[in-house]
C-alpha cells in the first residue's frame, strides 16, 4: 500500500502497480472515510489496484472545506479528479456509496473521460422528500444535541433492525471512535447542504457509460425508487436490487454486494 495527499486530501494505493491495469477508485458517503470500503477490499484488490480516499473535510484530508462558494457535490467530483491526477490515472472505474455515487454521477457529467464504468449504491438523482426528511432529522440532532446524538441515531439509518440487534456490542464499540472523528459541524453542515442540493435528473441521459445502480430494498434512508429512477433513465444502466441490508448494504451483506460488483467490474454484468 502506498499513500499520499493532494491539495489536502488523503488517498491510498492498494494492490498495485497500476501501468497498464484499470483501475477502480472508491469513494463513500457522508461520513467520507475511505475506510468504510474495508469489506470490499480483498475482492477488489485481487483483481485490480484500488483507490482509496478520505473526502475533504473528512478523516485524514483536510479537516476544512472552502469557504468562497457553497460547497457542491460537483467539488466532491473534481476531488476525483484531484486524487487520479496526483496517481497518474488518466481513466478509473468509479463505486460511490450515496454521497459518492451522486459525486460519480458528477463527475460522469464533468470529466466524462476519466471515468470507465460506474457503480452507483444506494444513491440517486435528484431530491426526494423521505431523503430530505431523514436529513432534516440529522439536522436537529447535529444543532440540538451534537455529534454524540447524531452518531448514536446513525445506525437507524444506515442499517437493519435484525442487523442492529445482532450487532450492538459492535456497535457500541465503534461508536467513540465514530465520535472521536467525527468532522467539525461546519463541514458536515455544508456537506449534507449539498446532497439536498444535488439535482442531475434532467442531465442522466448525457451518461452513456455503462453504471450499475446497485441498491437495497429495506434502505432507510433512500427509497428503492431512486434506484429505479436512475435506472430508467440512464441509457447504459444495470439495476441490482438486494433484497435486505439497508443503507449500508456493503457492510451488511458484503458478500451479495461484492459479488454483484465484481461480476459488473469484470465485465459479465
Amino acid at each position: 500500500m502506498t499513500s499520499g495527499t493532494v491539495d489536502g486530501l488523503h488517498y491510498e494505493l492498494h494492490g498495485g502497480p497500476i501501468a497498464g491495469r484499470e483501475v477502480v477508485l472508491m469513494s463513500s458517503g457522508l461520513g467520507g472515510s475511505g475506510s468504510f470500503w474495508g469489506p470490499q477490499m480483498a475482492a477488489l484488490t485481487a483483481r485490480w489496484p484500488v483507490v482509496l480516499y478520505d473526502h475533504r473535510g473528512t478523516g485524514r484530508s483536510v479537516r476544512e472545506l472552502p469557504t468562497d462558494k457553497p460547497y457542491a457535490v460537483a467539488d466532491m467530483a473534481d476531488d476525483m479528479v484531484k486524487v487520479m491526477d496526483a496517481l497518474g490515472i488518466a481513466k478509473a472505474h468509479v463505486v460511490g456509496h450515496a454521497a459518492g455515487g451522486n459525486a460519480g454521477l458528477a463527475l460522469a457529467l464533468s470529466h466524462p473521460d476519466r471515468l470507465g464504468k460506474l457503480v452507483v449504491v444506494n444513491s440517486w438523482s435528484r431530491p426526494d422528500p423521505h431523503i430530505r426528511r431523514c436529513f432534516d432529522t440529522r439536522l436537529h440532532l447535529l444543532h440540538d444535541t451534537g455529534p454524540a446524538a447524531y452518531v448514536h441515531a446513525q445506525a437507524l439509518f444506515l442499517y437493519p433492525a435484525t442487523w442492529i440487534s445482532e450487532n450492538s456490542e459492535r456497535l457500541a464499540a465503534e461508536e467513540p471512535h465514530h465520535v472521536a472523528g467525527f468532522p467539525p459541524k461546519a463541514v458536515m453542515l455544508a456537506r449534507i447542504g449539498a446532497l439536498l442540493a444535488f439535482d442531475v435528473d434532467e442531465q442522466l441521459s448525457r451518461i452513456t457509460h455503462p453504471v450499475l445502480v446497485s441498491a437495497t430494498a429495506d434502505d432507510m434512508l433512500v427509497p428503492v425508487t431512486c434506484a429505479h429512477r436512475l435506472a430508467q433513465r440512464l441509457p447504459n444502466a444495470t439495476l441490482d436490487v438486494l433484497p435486505w441490508g439497508g443503507h449500508a448494504s456493503t457492510v451488511t451483506d458484503a458478500e451479495g454486494f461484492n459479488a454483484s460488483l465484481v461480476k459488473f467490474l469484470e465485465g459479465n454484468g
